[in-house]
């Protein structure tokens, strides 16, 4: 229920449990305690209001990211966050599929369902993320090659599974890439790597989900009941029995300012 409400992954909830900083009614939980309704749930002495977690239905929305906005609650630098960009919910949060960084534009996934996040981040899911990128100059057979072997980041190892041309005249060329990993600048600092310069990254597809073509930048496209069906069966989950009606989804909504 609490990785349900995006409080945090079941791993670190079992953890937490161990610790003993979670209490129902004032006693300690143990691994396979089941709340009831009227249970009074504290973590770390605080109370969790955890009814709320349990009726909300699940949403999904893609988010057109622009470059300058970041994927943070609050900054403290004051730049423009993704999640001012969202539709308000009664209760609970949205919780981001992953993170792009500042200069990165495109597509991330939103949701008020924890575990469904934890499930489409986690490393042993190995969700392949694809990128459109412009790169400035030519790039070299042996270049692109090594790219797809592996090399050697400063934290550890990495390498693109799959590089794919996609043209480009001039100075500018575009490339399509997929990783499976969610390391940070991960994109990026593979071509730098190669003393390539990335002059535009975008995030086109995560997992089974693709960027709509027509959606534009700064606005959302909520997924329906079906195609929430099809990424809970991705993510290896049991479809959701809807508990309450939710509001119809609007394809294309623009955000309002």
């Amino acid at each position: 229920m609490l990785a349900r409400g995006g409080v945090g992954s079941r791993r670190e909830i079992e953890r937490w449990i161990e610790e003993g900083r979670l209490k129902i009614n004032g006693n300690p939980v143990a691994l396979g305690d089941r709340l009831k309704n009227g249970d009074h749930l504290q973590l770390n002495e605080r109370v969790v209001h955890w009814e709320k977690f349990v009726v909300q239905p699940t949403r999904v929305l893609l988010y057109h990211k622009p470059v300058g906005e970041v994927v943070t609650r609050r900054d403290p630098e004051g730049r423009p966050v993704v999640f001012t960009q969202l539709p308000k919910l009664a209760v609970s949060r949205w919780i981001s599929v992953g993170r792009l960084d500042i200069n990165t534009s495109g597509l991330l996934l939103v949701t008020n369902n924890g575990e469904l996040a934890n499930r489409l981040m986690h490393p042993s899911t190995e969700v392949e993320r694809e990128y459109a990128v412009r790169i400035l100059g030519e790039v070299s057979e042996a270049t692109l090659e090594r790219l797809k072997q592996g090399v050697e980041l400063e934290d550890g190892k990495a390498k693109f599974d799959e590089i794919h041309f996609f043209g480009g005249e001039g100075a500018n060329k575009w490339y399509n890439v997929i990783v499976t990993e969610g390391r940070n600048r991960l994109v990026r600092r593979l071509w730098e790597s190669q003393e390539v310069i990335v002059s535009r990254l975008m995030r086109v597809r995560y997992g089974p989900v693709v960027l709509p073509e027509r959606l534009k930048t700064q606005s959302f496209y909520e997924l329906t009941d079906k195609e929430l069906e099809l990424l809970f069966e991705f993510a290896g989950m049991p479809p959701e029995k809807p508990a309450i009606a939710k509001p119809e989804p609007k394809a294309h909504k623009p955000v309002k300012r």
